[in-house]
């Protein structure tokens, strides 16, 4: 109602906006913003004078529970090993929490391999040798198995994969799922957290099939790829599944190549403030990395050129 959307509106305005404008240009809809719990704490104005939290909770429907728990702070020390090993694990997805450690004290932060092996866990990277994997398999969630295998991908809208990674911030990070299509590079759609929940790997699964219906979908064994609400997407769109062997680091290389991509050409050198930050940045990069970065691979031509001209079936523009 009207006296609903005037509150609404008084939620720390600026940031309500941001996140409107932004799930609109996403979904199409304002009117189901489906902002994740986090996103919601963070909407919330202690300070405001015209709206109780209690009221805000309600609004948002986030429970005040919810609001009010305090996650334990990664130090600054942890943080900047969690960085470190980001940057080193981007560039060795094969290291392990040992070699890890070892490298961590020639960068002057030592650390114990069983410390390693726990900010690891945080940051969501399987240290199973010679694979990285952000999340681990659910025991009674179904395992697809892998299709791709000897399989010649010639055209866009054939294979599309998904992947998670871990976005550092100066004051903390975020995670990042993306999906593209597999023959051309192009990312079909992403979608950045603050916590690595199925809720956002659904929504970025969901823009993606607006945009086009693959006949493979390929993804890792993490849960969030076999839950039953993920993959009862893809089988009502009728695309195959298909998830990479346990251990098997270049089952899903394409997107494994996209992430060093995205970090050295803007993670690391923006260094971003916050999430907003990390999402404002996220976003040009990718229009850039769509329309303007021209691939050798391609014949020197951009993802989007090469999707779009080769696609068979085009549903809507993506």
């Amino acid at each position: 109602d009207e006296k609903k959307s005037k509150q609404m509106k008084a939620i720390k305005p600026n940031f309500m906006r941001k996140l409107v404008d932004l799930r609109l240009k996403l979904t199409g809809s304002k009117k189901n913003l489906d902002l994740t719990v986090s996103e919601k704490r963070e909407a919330i104005d202690r300070e405001s004078k015209e709206i109780s939290v209690s009221r805000q909770c309600e609004l948002l429907d986030l429970s005040r529970s919810a609001y009010y728990y305090k996650a334990k702070e990664v130090d600054t020390r942890n943080l900047a090993i969690m960085h470190l090993i980001d940057k080193e694990f981007t560039d060795h997805p094969f290291f392990g929490s040992r070699r890890l450690s070892d490298w961590l004290a020639e960068q002057g932060f030592p650390a114990c391999r069983s410390k390693v092996s726990r900010l690891m866990k945080v940051m969501g990277i399987e240290a199973i040798y010679p694979r990285k994997s952000l999340s681990a398999r659910h025991p009674d969630h179904k395992i697809y198995p892998y299709l791709l295998r000897g399989l010649a991908i010639n055209h866009p809208d054939q294979v599309y994969c998904m992947d998670i990674t871990y976005i550092r911030l100066k004051r903390g990070f975020a995670y990042l799922t993306v999906v593209m299509d597999w023959y051309s590079r192009y990312v079909i759609s992403w979608e950045l957290s603050m916590t690595m929940d199925k809720g956002f790997c659904n929504r970025c699964l969901n823009r993606a099939l607006r945009k086009g219906t693959p006949g493979i979908f390929n993804t890792d064994q993490g849960s969030q790829f076999t839950s039953n609400a993920f993959t009862q997407i893809l089988k009502d769109s009728g695309v195959k599944i298909s998830m990479d062997g346990k251990g098997r680091a270049f089952d899903n290389i394409m997107i494994e190549r996209l992430w060093r991509t995205v970090k050295y050409e803007d993670v690391f050198i923006n260094d971003y403030e916050d999430f907003y930050k990390a999402y404002q940045h996220l976003e040009k990069y990718f229009d850039f990395y769509n329309n303007e970065r021209k691939h050798s691979s391609l014949g020197k031509k951009t993802p989007s050129e090469f999707y779009h001209r080769n696609r068979k079936d085009q549903k809507v523009p993506a």
